[in-house]
């Protein structure tokens, strides 16, 4: 079982940069594929990035929207897994969850995603 707790959502004005923090109350490393997820207003539950290691190597994956503005990493030692995101839009503003699920073959856009958080409001204005 883990336990993620995202934090560091705000309220911030177009163009500006957040920083997402989850932490996991266990390790997380790469046992896990980890995803960060939104769900605004009006919307389902969308993809926004994840990121797994596999021995040596560390993929990553990003919704087509925030690819070049958001970034994914993971410190492992902290079992903290952060999204950075810049130059935030009013359409980014949603509630941001954390989740995690055991190594899996499948995309990190794919699948489903076992563990989860209880999500970090993120308002953008305009």
């Amino acid at each position: 079982q883990v336990q993620l707790a995202e934090s560091g959502g705000g309220l911030v004005q177009a163009g500006a940069s957040l920083r997402l923090f989850c932490a996991a109350s266990a390790r997380t490393g790469s046992d896990y594929d980890m995803g960060w997820f939104l769900h605004g207003p009006g919307k389902e539950r969308e993809f926004v990035a994840g990121i797994r290691r596999r021995g040596a190597f560390t993929n990553y994956e990003y919704a087509d929207s925030v690819k070049g503005r958001f970034t994914i990493s993971r410190d492992n030692s902290k079992n903290t897994v952060y999204l950075q995101m810049n130059t935030l839009k009013p359409e980014d503003m949603a509630v941001y969850y954390c989740a995690a699920r055991g190594a899996s073959g499948l995309g990190l856009s794919r699948g489903e995603y076992a563990y989860w958080g209880q999500g970090t409001q993120v308002t953008v204005s305009s």
